[in-house]
């Protein structure tokens, strides 16, 4: 049934790994490797692993309930859990030590929640290792941007300008109108006058 359904995809476990799938890391430093899970209808047993390029496992974990925190069923030597569950996020994110060029790679993590008939999911991040961290250089964009910024202020200048010339020579041409209307009309008076003058001068008939 429909209904039926939509209340599954509603209740469906989802793993997350962050907005970004991609992490850089500096030599021999400490890095993050972020995970987080939800699940509407709460966890029984869970179960949760970080593998290494599909094949290693890193870390193995579990959690009996969301009032405990997980676990620790096996794990590498390098990584540690830095994640809690009993807060607001179900987090299992986990530090690597110290990594190396070899480290580089795909790390997935894995969800098996078995109070949603052993629903499982899982995520990966792309973890890069680099001998120097390279400062990102800004000028180009900073001058396009200037640029651009300029050009969009000059537009909006002759915008100004061109309104304000528009609306003077509109001026203009309404005082040009009334002085015609004005001329017209005191030309007709004039005529009107000397038409009654001419009348009144005339000579009468004997």
């Amino acid at each position: 049934l429909p209904g039926l359904h939509i209340f599954a995809i509603a209740l469906a476990l989802e793993v997350s790994v962050g907005k970004t799938n991609t992490v850089m890391a500096l030599n021999n430093s400490d890095v993050l490797l972020p995970c987080t899970f939800t699940t509407c209808i709460g966890f029984q047993d869970l179960q949760f692993t970080w593998t290494f390029n599909s094949t290693e496992m890193i870390y193995h974990g579990r959690i009996k309930s969301k009032s405990s925190e997980p676990f620790l069923v096996g794990r590498n030597p390098r990584v540690e859990f830095v994640g809690s569950t009993t807060g607001k996020d179900n987090n299992i994110s986990i530090v690597l030590r110290s990594v190396e060029f070899s480290d580089a790679g795909k790390y997935t993590c894995h969800v098996k929640n078995p109070k949603e008939r052993n629903a499982q999911h899982n995520a990966t991040i792309i973890l890069t290792v680099v001998h120097k961290m390279v400062e990102t250089d800004n000028t180009v964009t900073l001058i396009i941007v200037g640029v651009v910024g300029g050009l969009i202020g000059l537009l909006i200048l002759f915008m100004l300008i061109k309104r304000v010339v528009l609306f003077i020579i509109k001026k203009i041409q309404d005082g040009k109108k009334e002085c015609l209307v004005s001329s017209s009309g005191n030309d007709n008076t004039e005529n009107g006058l000397a038409g009654s003058k001419a009348e009144e001068k005339a000579p009468s008939k004997a």
